[in-house]
């Protein structure tokens, strides 16, 4: 089996026991996220249990290209299983993290790791190669550290307290020798303490944010796992692998002697600069790109003074009123180490100041809190906060209801504070950001159509920014000057040429209000479910960098999406595999998905936004403008898409129209057996009907 190291590591927590499961039992999903959902399917018989079940199975899969020159696909990590986070039910759900674990795990002989069960006291998985420990936390007092501070101990235990740098066997005196240190996975103090919003930290900022996995973790009492591999991958073709990289630099890298552009973007091209968000600017001590094994084009930032580093994206937005970009920089940290979700907390704090300016929030108030917002901008003000739900307490290590409830998430906490419904109303008046599962605002639902559908239609805001150049260069052409990439008719002939099977429909990339609830739009959505899961989530390219649609350096302004995944693919593997092959298998994992949240609970009447969604008109913070390509008077121009709501109407034909494109049946939204069939997943298709949970037609 080229590209993958043949096993997977199966755990059970309760018993104490590993064993071995073959990896080519499942290859037909060829990894990550498609493995992940298979090997659930088969090992959660009951999928109605909770998150905090010890019979709910966490999954951490690579993908053959893990370890590998695929550039921005070598160092990606997928992870499944029932999360905690989203309301009303936490859905079986995704999160992703880079860095270099996935790497290290192939290195060590594994395509993934399977764990199941409740340790009956704080452990952590040291995995050297093929020898394998449950290991007490005790021994090293790791349960009640910081991510950081268990990474720091795991490493020193590992490598015999041997300089960084130093040759170390971590397999015994018979085993092979290596100067790196362990990849190392771990939870905070929030995953101990069971908050909803906790997540997993892996070196400095690499976080599996979304699900609440720090929880799901604390609740098996496992504190981190640890990896460390000296072997290698077999690849298929390693001279073909090595020509695909060069094919791929050559005709479609960016050049740095012919920068097109010289700002954070999120596509192939990008040249190598820190998405750094901070309100107050960028770090101005000495920095360098900082990137996940085997990448060409770094988005973190390591800097002289060591505050920050790796930080990216929401994780840097934190905090935006703090009072210094020094306060925002240890504000981000401060996540990082405690394993908090970057985007809850960042539209939970400016909810709580809200609620504070109005008289709502504070000591003494309607609901009382012990957080000084007196302090508010200060770094005291924040790690006060971070504490709170953290350890569900007062933030300084007294019992307080007010960080208990944090603790659950914010929706949850504005329910019990009797917010949510009734004269308050915070969904209903778009005070409280949560638009839809109870999951903060990502982009803007109304004006990035595919990203709001994609999210209310699954498990979770979906973070996949392939359609984000539509948004983000026109909007900052207008606002900054920067030079649009090509007129709107031209741009959305490059995208939807690739766009297979449902190639050439134009329509598909028109967000003008008249066409936010037609069958092209549902086509968009679609493509986007059906290319995320396979090529991004289990073939595991990065959402950053992928796809690469349109591209400066291109030819004709063409970039190699379609051609450079499956060349990869292919190169390691050996298959004659497709870049539609991917995008239909792509389908089949997301009818899977699709099925297990149907045997949770999901029905058609549940899918809905937010109240504020279809009442209050669409803006953004600083109140400018967002563009979009459209169609107005028969012409192909960027037209602007805030100031406008959903209509509960249109939304539910918008349903219809995408349940009956993927074959579901339109009253309930449940899969059919025809199409299950149609796909091979005649098993989940019977579970179903077991269930009575399969849709007719």
């Amino acid at each position: 089996m080229n590209g993958y190291a043949g096993q997977i590591l199966r755990v059970n927590l309760t018993d104490r026991i590993t064993s071995t499961m073959p990896t080519a039992r499942y290859e037909q999903w060829i990894g990550g996220h498609g493995m992940g959902s298979a090997i659930f399917f088969d090992l959660v018989k009951d999928k109605t249990i909770d998150g905090f079940d010890p019979a709910n199975v966490v999954t951490l899969m690579s993908s053959p290209l893990s370890g590998t020159l695929t550039p921005a696909g070598a160092g990606r990590t997928e992870i499944q299983g029932i999360g905690v986070q989203s309301v009303p039910i936490g859905w079986f759900t995704r999160s992703n993290f880079g860095g270099r674990f996935s790497s290290m795990l192939k290195f060590a002989g594994w395509d993934g790791i399977v764990i199941q069960g409740r340790a009956d006291e704080p452990v952590w998985l040291d995995i050297r190669n093929d020898m394998v420990r449950i290991r007490n936390c005790s021994q090293l007092s790791l349960w009640g550290t910081d991510t950081w501070q268990c990474q720091q101990k795991i490493w020193h235990y590992v490598a015999d307290n041997q300089a960084y740098g130093d040759w170390f066997k971590p397999a015994g005196e018979n085993g092979d020798q290596t100067t790196q240190r362990p990849a190392v996975l771990a939870i905070g103090p929030a995953g101990e303490n069971l908050s909803r919003m906790a997540c997993l930290i892996h070196d400095a900022g690499s976080a599996a944010g979304q699900g609440g996995f720090g929880a799901v973790w604390g609740s098996k009492r496992l504190k981190a796992i640890s990896v460390m591999g000296t072997g290698s991958i077999r690849v298929n073709n390693p001279k073909a692998l090595m020509q695909a990289r060069l094919w791929q630099k050559k005709h479609y890298a960016f050049k740095l002697d012919n920068l097109k552009r010289k700002y954070m973007s999120v596509d192939f091209q990008s040249p190598p600069v820190p998405g750094t968000l901070y309100r107050s600017g960028k770090p101005r001590t000495g920095q360098r790109p900082q990137a996940c094994i085997g990448c060409h084009s770094a988005c973190r930032g390591r800097y002289e003074d060591g505050i920050g580093n790796e930080a990216t994206c929401f994780t840097t937005v934190f905090y935006p009123y703090g009072m210094t970009l020094d306060i925002q920089r240890q504000a981000s940290d401060l996540l990082n180490r405690y394993g908090l979700n970057a985007a809850e907390m960042l539209w939970g704090e400016l909810y709580l100041r809200d609620l504070n300016r109005s008289g709502i929030v504070g000591s003494g108030m309607e609901i009382d809190s012990p957080l000084d917002f007196d302090n508010y901008g200060t770094l005291d003000f924040a790690e006060q906060l971070v504490k709170s739900i953290a350890y569900r307490n007062d933030g300084h290590g007294n019992d307080h209801r007010f960080g208990d409830d944090l603790a659950e998430g914010f929706v949850r906490a504005a329910a019990g504070w009797g917010r949510l419904e009734g004269p308050y109303g915070d969904l209903k008046t778009g005070r409280l950001r949560f638009p839809y599962w109870g999951l903060p605002l990502h982009k803007e639902p109304r004006s990035q159509l595919d990203w709001a559908y994609g999210t209310i239609l699954g498990d979770r805001d979906i973070n996949e920014h392939g359609f984000d150049q539509l948004r983000s260069n026109p909007t900052y052409n207008k606002q900054w000057g920067i030079p649009l990439y090509g007129t709107a008719e031209e741009v959305v002939r490059i995208y939807t040429d690739k766009m297979v099977p449902f190639q050439g429909d134009r329509l598909m990339l028109d967000f003008s209000s008249g066409n936010m609830y037609s069958g092209h739009i549902a086509k968009l959505v679609s493509w986007h479910r059906y290319y995320t899961r396979f090529w991004k989530q289990s073939a595991q390219f990065c959402d950053w960098r992928w796809p690469d649609f349109l591209n400066l350096y291109g030819p004709g302004k063409v970039g190699s999406t379609g051609i450079a995944e499956p060349k990869f693919l292919n190169a390691v593997t050996g298959k004659n595999f497709t870049f539609r092959d991917g995008v239909e298998l792509g389908q089949k994992i997301w009818n899977l998905d699709h099925a297990i949240w149907t045997l949770q609970g999901k029905h058609r009447d549940m899918v809905h936004f937010a109240d504020y969604l279809y009442t209050q008109p669409s803006h953004s913070l600083r109140g400018q403008p967002e563009y979009m390509p459209g169609r107005e008077n028969g012409k192909w121009r960027y037209i602007k898409t805030l100031g406008r709501t959903f209509d509960r109407d249109k939304f539910e034909e918008f349903k219809t129209r995408f349940y009956k494109l993927q074959g579901w049946e339109t009253s309930s939204g449940y899969p059919t057996a025809g199409t299950l069939q149609s796909m091979g997943l005649n098993d989940v298709a019977d579970e179903l009907g077991q269930n009575g949970k399969l849709g007719k037609g």
